[in-house]
């Protein structure tokens, strides 16, 4: 009998991921608010779509979510037509939104309360990682959860790593753009000025990629930077909401994050430049005269 999955949210990142699940093999009921997205993604991979997250997740051992923020994620999980008001008792609830990892243990206790499992699992990798099924997912949630949707995740996934306890996952992926905000950062400054001082960026990347400056932000990013070329997965409203979230989280621990802050802010000249939509490499703009 063919497994039923359901997949509520078909961004960039989740439109693909559905995906991948479709190929393999299983039947996946999906939801999205936008009614031609989901009937585009039925169109092209097969399953079905539904009118609301409980219409989706009603009959599926495991539901799948990746939307915006702390708000929509509570909207498709907790509202009336939510899908903890369709889900059966022993399914499990995942969770792919970067979010706070306030809001997922409580879609923990929610998911708790109806006999329904939860992990947190924000992923990395951007639009070409869900596409490829190369993405990074960094879990939160009990062990003999996890055991059972490891295997799934694995669909479009080349780590999959259960990090502790539920937000965990959230935490992690809070680590992971602290990581790059620095990165890139730095990065724009040093192709920026590789082209003040007359070198060519792309073979100073070439060069300097092959040594302790080498980074994925460099190996995929440095040249499409050089070229002012910003039509990327991942935004950088998107980014400023991440950092918000490592900010705010950062405060609550006692942790000191000044290059974060600073480059967030630099984030804010960039979406007043009219970038909120550009790659987050999208820092360098900030440097050109």
């Amino acid at each position: 009998m063919t497994q039923t999955v359901a997949f509520i949210g078909l961004g960039v990142m989740g439109y693909p991921m559905a995906g991948h699940l479709a190929g393999s093999g299983l039947a996946v009921q999906v939801f999205n608010r936008t009614v031609e997205v989901r009937e585009r993604w039925v169109a092209e991979h097969g399953g079905v779509a539904r009118g609301t997250p409980a219409e989706a997740a009603a009959g599926a051992e495991f539901v799948f979510m990746c939307v915006g923020n702390d708000d929509d994620l509570r909207e498709v999980s907790l509202g009336a037509d939510g899908v903890l008001s369709g889900m059966g008792e022993g399914s499990v609830l995942i969770d792919h939104t970067s979010v706070s990892a306030e809001v997922a243990r409580e879609l923990d206790e929610a998911a708790r309360g109806e006999g329904v499992g939860f992990l947190d699992a924000p992923v990395s990798g951007g639009q070409a990682g869900a596409e490829n099924g190369h993405l990074t997912i960094m879990v939160g949630g009990a062990p003999e959860v996890y055991a059972r949707a490891e295997g799934l995740m694995d669909c479009y996934a080349r780590m999959v790593k259960l990090m502790g306890t539920v937000g965990a996952g959230q935490l992690t992926k809070m680590v992971n753009q602290i990581c790059i905000a620095g990165v890139l950062q730095g990065l724009s400054e040093a192709i920026d000025f590789a082209a003040r001082a007359g070198l060519d960026p792309d073979t100073v990347v070439e060069v300097i990629s092959k040594g302790a400056a080498q980074s994925w932000q460099m190996e995929n990013r440095a040249p499409t930077m050089a070229r002012d070329e910003f039509e990327f997965g991942f935004a950088v409203d998107w980014m400023r909401k991440d950092l918000e979230i490592a900010l705010r989280t950062g405060r609550r621990l006692d942790a000191r994050l000044p290059l974060t802050a600073l480059v967030d802010q630099f984030y804010a000249d960039v979406q007043a430049a009219g970038g909120g939509r550009w790659d987050t490499s999208s820092l360098i703009t900030r440097l050109r005269d």
